[in-house]
């Protein structure tokens, strides 16, 4: 007989039919006369009961039928006596297929931390948030490629070993063959590069923007979604040293089609998890809210997260330059009471609190800032007519700050080569790079998304930690 998954049977399979269910137990409760066995099996929320009756088992065989363990049920669906619940298996047979010693299982029905789980992330998936949260990122990834698929864009593997630093932050980590007790050296005593396995330094990446910008001067449009990497040392809940992104990448276009793509591209995805995952969403939503009771009422969510994913479904996102922001927030009262932990002044990257205070308080919906200046952005942005600025875009979302970033790219070859002087790059490290502007170089754009930090929005997750199957951070790389 073929397996029947839970979301299958409560969506309607049909009543009287004998069904084959494998699954893990959540529960066991019952008496004398009658067992019920709560059995998930991943592909939903919802448990589906199964009525083990005395008659048919004896205690003893049902033993081994304790939280955790895998079982196989075999038996009649059939319409519940019972609140709770639609359907339930009338068992016929039952049996384990692993069992899980309840003396030793860490999963109990008592709800348990987070900072917990992050200790046994291996297991953690077992539990309705984290089944929750897993479930939606995996619709979210599915509609990254739907939505670029639809639009006709080619998805493009960029490198994860790579010799550049797209970003010029200098926080990567290293991938050598060397012996690291004692490595070649050149004549002054450095490491010599020469000599590791591609014969030179080499990294893993940060992004895959440059790599993705050479398949979009002859794809036109391209995305990349991959694994990046930043050696930063930041214990917080915002970053991970192992993280996933999206970057597309499009010919032709200026930085208001690269925005509005952007935005059409965050309300899409949202839009399928809101379809696809309703009941994970309403979950993570009542968990989100039980955690809110806890806090004083000023830092209390204004919406549930149902209502703050459907206000930013169908509302347009509020656009404004950087210059503008900055004067907002030295209008403010917040920064006129000395509430901002940094200082507020044109020239400044936005702390989390400024961007946070520009959506949370002021707009109250997800903001996009241009403009900024070009002293805090990356080099290959496109510098503006004043001189001051370049056209980039930051998307600021509800709750965690930048989720975008983003940029019309700097096209003219004596203007980036100018730029690349002044944060140290020599022509030679990108000959690679200027070539795409000397050899039918054209305007284009594009953005990254962080895909942790989107599923942290759509889930209500307060950690970045929480939304990735194995967090890496510092000081942890376990499992």
């Amino acid at each position: 007989m073929q397996r029947t998954k839970v979301k299958d049977l409560l969506q309607g399979a049909e009543v009287g039919k004998e069904v084959l269910l494998k699954g893990w137990v959540r529960t066991k409760r019952g008496n004398k006369y009658v067992s019920f066995i709560a059995v998930n099996d991943g592909s939903t929320i919802n448990n589906v009961q199964v009525v083990a009756d005395a008659e048919k088992f004896s205690e003893e065989s049902l033993k081994d039928v304790t939280t955790g363990a895998a079982i196989a049920v075999t038996g009649e669906l059939v319409a519940s006596q019972g609140k709770g619940q639609v359907y339930e298996i009338q068992a016929t047979s039952i049996e384990v297929l692993g069992k899980a010693d309840p003396e030793t299982y860490p999963l109990q029905k008592k709800a348990h931390s987070l900072e917990f789980l992050r200790e046994i992330a291996h297991l953690r998936f077992r539990t309705n948030t984290f089944g929750a949260v897993f479930r939606v990122r995996n619709s979210l990834a599915f509609a990254v490629h739907r939505f670029f698929n639809e639009k006709g864009f080619v998805y493009m593997h960029t490198p994860i070993i790579t010799a550049s630093d797209a970003e010029g932050a200098g926080e990567m980590f290293r991938v050598t063959t060397l012996d690291p007790i004692n490595p070649p050296l050149t004549e002054n005593g450095q490491v010599n590069y020469e000599e590791d396995f591609f014969g030179r330094a080499t990294n893993l990446t940060v992004s895959g923007q440059l790599e993705g910008e050479l398949a979009a001067m002859a794809f036109s449009d391209i995305y990349t979604f991959g694994p990046t990497f930043r050696a930063e040392n930041s214990n917080t809940t915002r970053h991970l040293a192992e993280f996933w992104m999206i970057e597309p990448e499009m010919a032709f276009y200026d930085l208001k089609m690269n925005a509005d793509l952007a935005e059409e591209f965050i309300k899409y995805i949202i839009r399928y998890a809101l379809e696809n995952n309703r009941e994970d969403i309403e979950f993570l939503g009542q968990r989100l809210a039980e955690e809110d009771k806890s806090k004083p009422q000023n830092e209390r969510q204004e919406m549930t997260l149902l209502e703050k994913l459907e206000f930013v479904v169908n509302n347009d996102f509020e656009r404004v330059t950087y210059t503008d922001a900055i004067d907002i927030l030295l209008n403010s009262n917040h920064y006129k009471k000395k509430k901002f932990q940094y200082d507020v002044k044109w020239g400044i990257d936005l702390q989390s609190e400024h961007e946070r205070y520009l959506v949370e308080k002021h707009f109250k919906k997800p903001v996009i800032v241009t403009d900024y200046p070009k002293d805090i952005k990356a080099f290959y942005m496109r510098l503006n007519d004043d001189g001051k600025t370049v056209a980039a875009m930051d998307i600021l979302a509800p709750g965690i700050g930048e989720i975008v970033g983003g940029s019309q790219r700097e096209e003219r070859m004596d203007i980036l080569v100018e730029r690349m002087k002044g944060v140290g790059i020599e022509e030679e490290a990108l000959w690679w790079y200027l070539d795409t502007r000397r050899f039918g170089g054209c305007p284009h754009a594009g953005f990254g998304l962080g895909f942790e930090r989107m599923v942290q929005f759509v889930t209500g997750m307060g950690n970045i930690r929480d939304v990735i199957p194995f967090p890496r951070t510092p000081q942890n790389a376990e499992f």
